[in-house]
């Protein structure tokens, strides 16, 4: 049996995404391209960055935190976000724990948004062991967005700073393995995308071997196209965090 078409994301309900990753160039690997989408039809997209990326290059850390930094600043301009917020946790060291959960809430608090973009925190992946950065980035995305809700987690932020909790109805991970809804990024919003990963030209000078970004990426794009119907695709594991328990789903 031809395997089934999976469904759209429900974008049209989306107002503001928050994305949060852990590195400059995290969002570049593909799902900038739907990030290029949403912002051409009206979406506010955020990115907030838990670390300056400064142990990813041979070059000294500050030197190479400030051209990260930079780089990053320019691919979101490549792709219409215009609220970059980069925070100084350790390269290479991120601690899952309350202050990488208490950061995030506060972004989500701050932002309001109806979806959260955060990275899978499994171990190991389709494409190996997973880096330890993206795995606590991913978890402490997942928990923070439970903490944001509630006024009596981190509540110093609602009496201190001002800030309401705030529930995202959406909990968006990236679609490699098991994904549920994809987004057509085919055309602009795709060449968008590889633009915004070129951007990281210092970066991607200094790793070696590293796959040129307008062949990789439109061949991973039309590998998912092929699951949403469309040329080219970017896919997510999206849970609907306002849906009623499927209790039927549960043996």
């Amino acid at each position: 049996m031809p395997a089934m078409t999976l469904p759209a994301l429900p974008e049209e309900t989306f107002r503001r995404v928050l994305c949060v990753v852990a590195h400059p160039d995290d969002m570049e690997y593909g799902m900038s391209a739907a990030v290029a989408r949403w912002t051409s039809r009206g979406i506010e997209v955020a990115y907030l960055l838990l670390t300056r990326g400064e142990a990813g290059m041979p070059n000294p850390p500050e030197e190479t935190a400030r051209l990260r930094v930079a780089e990053q600043r320019a691919a979101c301009d490549v792709v219409g976000v215009e609220q970059l917020t980069v925070l100084e946790h350790p390269d290479g060291v991120l601690v899952y724990g309350l202050d990488l959960r208490r950061d995030i809430c506060r972004e989500i608090r701050r932002f309001k948004p109806d979806a959260v973009f955060g990275s899978a925190f499994d171990v190991e992946t389709g494409f190996g062991f997973d880096q330890a950065d993206h795995r606590a980035a991913g978890l402490a995305t997942l928990d923070a967005i439970r903490d944001a809700g509630n006024r009596w987690v981190f509540p110093e932020q609602v009496t201190d700073e001002g800030l309401e909790p705030h529930s995202p109805r959406w909990y968006l991970q990236p679609g490699f393995q098991n994904a549920t809804h994809g987004v057509d990024v085919t055309g602009e919003p795709l060449r968008r995308g590889v633009a915004s990963l070129e951007a990281h030209a210092g970066y991607l000078a200094a790793l070696p071997d590293h796959p040129v970004p307008a062949e990789f990426i439109p061949q991973f794009a039309a590998m998912s196209g092929k699951l949403l119907g469309v040329e080219h695709a970017v896919l997510f594991r999206a849970h609907d965090l306002q849906a009623p328990p499927d209790f039927d789903a549960v043996d």
